[in-house]
This record gives C-alpha cells, sequence and structure tokens, in this order.
C-alpha cells in the first residue's frame, strides 16, 4: 500500500459536479486529500463538451486534483480482479486505484458495491 490518499472520485461525480447536479460542498471538505485515477483524467478530458464553462469548470477542478498513474502494482491487481469478476477495464482500473492507496471510492455506479475491502461513498444521482 502507498499510504491513504484519501477520496478517489470516479468519473461520474466529476461529471456530476460541472453539471451542477453535486455541489462542491456535498464532495469537499477541508483537510482531506483528493485525488483522480488516470483514467478518470482521460475519460473526462477526451469528452467534447457542448457547453464552454463546463470544460472550464473541469479544467479548473483537476487543477486541485492529484492525479494518480497506473503503476505496475495497480495494473497487476486489475489483471486479477479482471478474471475474477466482469468488470469493465476503466471501473477496474479505478477501483484498484482507490484499494492500492488506502482510499475511499466516490461513485455513482452500484455495480461497485460488492468489490471486497472497497471503501466506497454512493450518491443516487438521477
Amino acid at each position: 500500500m502507498n499510504g491513504n490518499r484519501g477520496i478517489i472520485l470516479d468519473s461520474n461525480i466529476i461529471i456530476y459536479l460541472s453539471q451542477r447536479k453535486l455541489s462542491l460542498n456535498d464532495i469537499f471538505i477541508d483537510s482531506v486529500n483528493y485525488s483522480v485515477s488516470i483514467i478518470t483524467y482521460m475519460e473526462i478530458l477526451s469528452y467534447n463538451f457542448k457547453i464552454k464553462e463546463e470544460e472550464e469548470f473541469i479544467y479548473k477542478l483537476f487543477s486541485f486534483l492529484n492525479i494518480i498513474d497506473i503503476d505496475r502494482t495497480i495494473a497487476k491487481k486489475v489483471i486479477s480482479l479482471k478474471k475474477k469478476r466482469k468488470i469493465k477495464l476503466p471501473d477496474a482500473i479505478i477501483v484498484l486505484t482507490a484499494l492500492v492507496y488506502n482510499a475511499t471510492l466516490y461513485t455513482n455506479d452500484k455495480q461497485l458495491h460488492n468489490i471486497e475491502e472497497l471503501k466506497v461513498r454512493f450518491f443516487d444521482i438521477k
């Protein structure tokens, strides 16, 4: 384990923040370290935003977040998880990033509720 990284934000949480379906106060509190997996960073920034303010918000938000790269430890654990369960590769990377860094995953993805040892906080956004 690489120590506690606090909170990992899933891609859907970043999107909900940019669309104002969640407020910054719903997610962020002082003295907590917030991060995203590099896969979240790539997923979000490869999106073709229709609203300029949403894209500007995303860039500003990412400037305050730690971006965690995929290392060999995460890669090996992703391979192991994918052999055991049916899970999309991006989801597996995000989940294992949270596990390896002993962080809580903030997500709206209910399919991740039964991943062993994963600390998760769900946000029910419609």
